[in-house]
């Protein structure tokens, strides 16, 4: 697997670090990946080189706000000053688009997780065909009632602390509880993995952890509403492939009653092709779980069944 960076501006010019990841010879597709809250592209690491290995090229950038892709003068986790989730959207668009220009007529693949597979759900009703297919890991369907006081808590905590700094109680209502179910716990964060070396890894790393700022709480938690909206949903080509996976001891998804309630909404929306796959025992980063190998392998079949069905339509 071939390996390189750029610097690509995004929506509001502001300088994204975007990875290639190649493989050898001419491609059989394209990947993008759209990763998490409090994480980086490079994590996806591991999964860029399964999909090189199958000959797909893969490119990941870090969201602004998170790995290399920061706000000048802001702190880790400070998304933009204002409609930080529509730049977001923004960039990841422009960087599909970007892919597809740069290897056209490959079928394209998007995957987001957890944070990033809510952009994923925005992208795919917002630019209908914008790919051939989309997978959604580690994600959720309407937002629950406490969803509506965290958009008035977050107002009231940009008051108090501003736009760029994090809150403590909005970090607290998101996720104090997710460790519950896994206690005792021998982390704050066992709620990611069994993999305890994982978990470990994701604790020692510097670009992984923090928390976003109130700023892009306020515009993340405004746009979650709209994404269930069946008018929405019902945009999304009937025929395009939709791969929703999650472990069924995500608090992300309720335990896996979420995750099923979106794949439900997408298939009441007349979604022909929707796919659900919960793995047993499984936490919220499927792709650093015990049985990764396993989800590895599931994406790239999925991929590959996009490719050849696009070959022959």
């Amino acid at each position: 697997m071939k390996q390189r960076s750029e610097r690509r501006e995004g929506a509001d010019g502001l300088p994204l670090e975007v990875y290639h990841f190649e493989c050898e010879g001419e491609p059989k597709g394209l990947l993008t990946i759209a990763h998490g809250m409090g994480e980086h592209a490079l994590r996806y690491r591991a999964l860029a080189e399964r999909f090189t290995d199958a000959g797909w090229c893969v490119l990941a950038h870090d969201q602004r706000g998170h790995g290399k892709s920061l706000v000048p003068g802001a702190p880790l986790g400070h998304m933009a000053d204002e409609d930080a989730w529509r730049k977001a959207i923004d960039d990841l668009l422009g960087l599909i688009k970007h892919q597809a220009a740069e290897n056209p007529g490959l079928p394209h693949v998007l995957l987001g997780h957890s944070m990033g597979s809510f952009m994923v759900q925005q992208a795919i009703y917002e630019e209908p065909g914008c790919v051939d297919a989309a997978v959604l890991s580690a994600s959720n369907g309407k937002p629950p009632a406490l969803a509506h006081a965290g958009r008035v808590l977050a107002r009231v905590e940009r008051v108090r602390l501003g736009r760029r700094r994090a809150s403590a109680l909005l970090n607290k209502m998101s996720f104090g509880k997710f460790n519950d179910s896994f206690e005792p716990a021998r982390t704050p964060f066992d709620w990611l993995s069994r993999e305890e070396a994982e978990v470990d890894a994701y604790i020692e790393d510097p670009l992984c952890g923090f928390d976003i700022s109130v700023q892009s709480w306020v515009d993340m938690l405004d746009a979650l509403g709209p994404l269930s909206r069946v008018s929405n949903q019902r945009r999304i080509p009937r025929k395009q492939p939709l791969f929703i996976l999650a472990g069924s001891r995500d608090p992300v998804g309720d335990f896996g009653v979420g995750v099923q309630r979106l794949a439900a909404s997408y298939r009441s929306a007349g979604l022909e092709a929707v796919e659900l796959k919960l793995y047993e025992g499984g936490r919220h980063e499927m792709l650093h779980e015990t049985n990764r190998a396993e989800v590895m392998d599931d994406m790239v079949a999925f991929a590959q069944r996009v490719a050849v069905a696009k070959r022959e339509s």
